[in-house]
């Protein structure tokens, strides 16, 4: 497939997804911006935070986790499930339910346990059942607009979970960190276009040499839960099997299987990804780790962040990684919004 037929594209593309990844550094100041704004009612004596949410509303919360853990007090944790943990309750625990449509049943229900524990509670949303809930149990409603998919919102995810950091003190200021992300992000998109030529074009060629091969990303620290993301975004945007790792985990036990089974891993590219925030042993780790697999007769490649800061190294990363799968899936011919896959177990779910 020719990643250089932006005519071509668009019959593919028929929800223009590509006007959602050319739009992120928008989005992520426009969240930002919009949390700045947005009543908050201080949440007093809370020490510790769990965010309840699925897919594309959880990513955000990842990101944050990983960004903050060098800044914040306050710890974040993930709940991707229908329970609240037994040690979440009380005013102590922040609850941030994050459902983009608002009608996520995981997300719903640990909502409800955490009403009947006596947590604080915040909903991040655009609507949906949550919402309706929410105002009615007069709890706190964080609203933003956006009608594409919950994987194409990650800007709100992040942006609007940073902002509430930041207001309520638990970390410092981040206005100059977001100004220079956001600058990273667009003096990076400047090459990864859809008009800019796959030999100019470090994403399209990112994207071919993924191409009907099994796919591995891995990274740490701050970049641990951005390999996350580029594995979610070449499953859904290019409907490929994709999977993730990290470092230095990877080498206590997936370092060890590079030897069978033989077919599978000829036809392995694993791409690392780097930055200089990196811990100085993990970027020696990524490129020993990498030799090894390439003795062993696996593709690899690796991927530096953009940069100044920790912010714009972990947003250029996800840039990239949001490129790179688009392009994928237009090298596959699949049009990169639809999940058929996951609309059909929802509705068997549901059944």
């Amino acid at each position: 497939m020719n990643l250089d037929d932006a005519t071509w594209f668009a019959t593919v593309d028929k929800s223009n997804m590509l006007a959602e990844i050319d739009g992120l550094p928008d989005q992520l100041e426009t969240a930002w911006n919009l949390g700045s704004q947005l009543e908050l009612t201080p949440f007093p004596d809370v020490t510790r935070v769990l965010v309840a949410g699925m897919g594309g509303s959880a990513i955000g919360a990842d990101l944050l986790a990983a960004y903050l853990e060098p800044i914040s007090q306050v710890p974040i944790f993930v709940q991707r499930d229908y329970t609240l943990p037994a040690w979440a309750f009380g005013k102590q625990t922040l609850v941030i339910a994050s459902s983009h449509s608002g009608n996520t049943e995981e997300t719903l229900s640990v909502f409800e346990q955490a009403r009947q524990s006596g947590c604080q509670i915040l909903v991040i949303s655009t609507g949906g059942r949550l919402a309706e809930i929410a105002h009615h149990a007069g709890v706190p409603v964080w609203k933003f607009n956006h009608s594409g998919q919950p994987r194409a919102a990650v800007g709100f995810s992040f942006g609007l979970l940073l902002t509430l950091f930041s207001r309520q003190g638990w970390i410092p200021a981040q206005d100059a960190e977001m100004a220079d992300a956001l600058e990273a992000m667009r003096a990076q998109q400047a090459s990864l276009r859809v008009d800019v030529p796959t030999v100019k074009n470090p994403a399209k060629r990112q994207a071919g040499q993924m191409m009907g091969r099994w796919v591995v990303i891995l990274g740490s620290g701050l970049l641990a839960p951005v390999a996350r993301r580029w594995k979610g975004q070449v499953n859904e945007l290019a409907k490929a099997w994709g999977q993730f790792d990290t470092l230095p985990e990877a080498d206590h036990n997936t370092l060890a299987g590079i030897e069978y089974p033989e077919e599978m891993l000829t036809n392995t590219i694993v791409i690392f990804l780097r930055s200089a925030s990196d811990h100085p042993r993990n970027l020696q780790r990524s490129e020993l780790t990498r030799q090894s697999f390439m003795v062993a007769g696996l593709g690899t490649d690796y991927y530096v962040a953009q940069g100044n800061s920790r912010l714009a190294q972990m947003w250029t990363a996800i840039h990239f990684g949001d490129y790179t799968g688009y392009y994928l899936a237009m090298a596959y011919g699949v049009d990169p919004t639809p999940i058929p896959a996951i609309t059909s177990l929802k509705n068997a779910m549901q059944s």
